[in-house]
């Protein structure tokens, strides 16, 4: 198959996703928000007004502490005087990096693992999956906290221990396809053409699970955003960048999670939404792949 077809098969597909996607008002909503994060994340730092961590004084050099939404600070400042509206974008690029590079580390791992246990079979099979179902056995949150209180905390860590993670149910549902592929027409034919075993599964049946593969990619984004929140907000995040959850940890110990709304709300909401978000994009992109979902 040449280049030029490739890409115009590409650029159908995409068409096809979008035109899924916009076929619902959730749908559109959803990925509008999504194209906002992901703006914000990558033009976010160049038109904060201040640093995530610079504090602001007034005329009297005196840190403006807790000062509710103004035209000088939409989303009001901190205790200590750091304006919310800046960290807010700041922290939406830490957000998608850990969701984003999470989830593509996850799902290719994961993805990786079910085709080798699903097509060889045997005792690989059971090697893995039974290392899998240990790996199942060891809860995320306790097992982070563990290993972020011996080793310094950073973005890489949390990443790391993100995808060691999101694998497994990826792992699980590529293996259960290629459990049914593998006996398929076109693999046997391919076997007896003499192809070896790798070009076999690489070339003829990983091709038919990567439509699975982008799929956990878009739920991989949403648990690695909650992970790495949710290990900020307990204090076990990155203190040199700036993240939602950071934010909502600093609100927390600063008791200010009732008194200074503006400082709480916004955090929280751009989490929801990118959640919620994904989630209907998601739903859109796996009623595609399976055309049994589709309405009739």
């Amino acid at each position: 198959m040449s280049d030029n077809t490739l890409g115009a098969r590409r650029s159908w597909q995409m068409a096809r996703l979008f035109r899924t996607i916009m076929r619902y008002p959730s749908g559109s909503v959803a990925l509008a928000f999504l194209l906002v994060f992901f703006a914000m994340a990558l033009i976010g730092p160049w038109v904060a007004p201040y640093g995530p961590f610079e504090t602001i004084y007034d005329k009297d050099e005196m840190p403006i502490r807790l000062a509710a939404p103004s035209v000088q600070h939409w989303l009001g400042t901190t205790n200590h005087g750091v304006d919310v509206f800046s960290q807010l974008l700041w922290g939406a690029r830490i957000a998608l990096v850990v969701g984003v590079l999470s989830a593509l580390g996850s799902v290719l791992l994961g993805t990786l693992i079910g085709l080798l246990a699903g097509y060889f079979g045997g005792i690989v099979d059971e090697i893995i999956m039974r290392f899998t179902d240990i790996a199942y056995g060891i809860p995320f949150l306790p097992f982070a906290l563990v290993v972020i209180s011996i080793v310094q905390p950073s973005i890489g860590l949390i990443i790391i221990l993100v995808i060691a993670f999101l694998w497994r149910t990826t792992a699980r549902v590529i293996r259960s396809q290629v459990l049914t592929l593998r006996e398929r027409p076109f693999v046997l034919a391919a076997r007896a053409a003499g192809l070896s075993e790798l070009a076999v599964l690489f070339r003829h049946v990983a091709p038919n699970v990567l439509p699975l593969s982008f799929l956990y990619i878009a739920i991989g984004v949403q648990a690695g955003v909650m992970s790495e929140a949710a290990l900020s907000f307990l204090g076990f995040g990155d203190p040199n960048v700036m993240s939602w959850g950071l934010m909502l940890n600093d609100a927390f110990r600063a008791g200010a999670m009732r008194s200074a709304w503006w400082w709480v709300l916004p955090p929280g909401i751009c989490l929801s939404i990118l959640v919620i978000s994904t989630f209907m994009v998601t739903r859109a992109y796996e009623e595609l792949v399976n055309p049994r979902l589709r309405k009739r």
